[in-house]
C-alpha cells in the first residue's frame, strides 16, 4: 500500500517533488509547535472557524506547504497508512454492488481515487463548501488518471438544499477536528443516507494542528460520539501515531487516527 501511495503522490507532484519534501518539513514543523502548546495548555490552540481562516486558510503560501506535506503524510505516518488501509479493505470493499457515493471534501483525491477505481462503484460525487478546493481536486483526479464519471461540486454541507436520493455511502475523513459545530455536521450526513447506509468517519484524537478545533480524547469518546448522534456503529479501527502502540498512545494522550464505519438505522 506505501508503495502505491507513493506512486499516486509522485504522480500528483510531478517535477515540483522537491517542493512537496519541503512541504513535509514545514509540517513537521508546525506539528510539533502545536504539540508543545498542547502538553503545556491541554487544549487545541485555535477555538473558531474564523481563526483558523485567519491564520491557515487565508495564507495562500502557508496552505500550499501544508497540503503538500499532508499528502506526504499518507505514506511518512504510519496511522495515515492505516487509515487508507481500513477504508480500502473495510469501507469500500463491502460496500453493495454500483453503490451511489459521496465524499465531503474530497481534498487530495486519494480516498476519491480509490472508490473510483472500484468496478463495483455506481455514481461518484464530491463535495467543498470552496470553489478553490473542488478545482484542485478536480485537478489532482485527473493527475491521477481517473477517466470513469464522477462529479464534484461547490456545496456547503449545512445548506445543501440536496433533494436527490440518499446515498449509499459518505465519506468524511479528518474533516470533523476542524469544525466548530461538529453534531450538526453528522445530523446533516445522516440525513443525506438512505436507511441501512454507511459513513466512513475519520476523527483523530488528541491531535493537535494549527486548524484544529474540535478535541476528542479518546476514540472510544469519538465512537460514543457517533453514536449520540443516531448512528449504528458497524466497525472501528484505532491506529496510534507512528512507533507507538495503541496502549502507549492512549497512556500518554497522543495522536490516535480513529477510523469508525457506521450505519444509519432503519427508522
Amino acid at each position: 500500500l506505501c508503495d502505491a501511495l507513493a506512486r499516486q503522490i509522485y504522480r500528483l507532484a510531478g517535477d515540483e517533488i522537491d517542493a512537496f519534501i519541503k512541504g513535509y518539513d514545514f509540517i513537521c514543523d508546525i506539528q510539533t509547535r502545536e504539540e508543545i502548546y498542547f502538553r503545556r495548555h491541554d487544549a487545541y490552540r485555535l477555538k473558531t472557524v474564523a481563526d483558523a481562516i485567519s491564520e491557515v486558510y487565508g495564507n495562500r503560501v502557508y496552505m500550499q506547504n501544508y497540503m503538500r506535506g499532508l499528502l506526504m503524510t499518507q505514506v511518512f505516518w504510519s496511522n495515515h497508512t492505516a487509515s487508507m488501509d481500513f477504508f480500502i479493505n473495510e469501507m469500500l470493499a463491502r460496500n453493495t454492488a454500483n453503490y451511489s457515493l459521496l465524499e465531503i471534501g474530497p481534498g487530495h483525491g486519494l480516498l476519491f481515487s480509490r472508490a473510483a477505481a472500484d468496478p463495483r462503484a455506481g455514481s461518484l460525487l464530491g463535495w467543498d463548501l470552496s470553489s478553490a478546493s473542488i478545482a484542485e481536486s478536480r485537478e489532482a483526479l485527473h493527475k491521477l488518471g481517473i477517466a470513469r464519471p464522477y462529479q464534484l461540486e461547490v456545496r456547503d454541507l449545512f445548506k445543501s438544499g440536496y433533494a436527490g436520493p440518499g446515498f449509499d455511502a459518505v465519506v468524511f475523513s479528518e474533516v470533523l477536528e476542524h469544525l466548530e459545530q461538529p453534531g450538526r455536521a453528522l445530523d446533516a450526513i445522516r440525513d443525506l443516507m438512505r436507511p441501512r447506509a454507511r459513513v466512513y468517519i475519520n476523527v483523530p484524537v488528541n491531535s493537535p494542528a494549527p486548524d484544529h478545533l474540535f478535541l476528542l480524547r479518546s476514540p472510544d469518546q469519538a465512537v460514543s460520539f457517533v453514536q449520540q448522534h443516531g448512528f449504528e456503529i458497524e466497525r472501528t479501527g484505532f491506529f496510534p501515531a507512528t512507533n507507538y502502540s495503541l496502549e502507549a498512545a492512549r497512556k500518554h494522550a497522543l495522536t490516535i487516527s480513529t477510523c469508525i464505519i457506521a450505519l444509519k438505522p432503519d427508522s
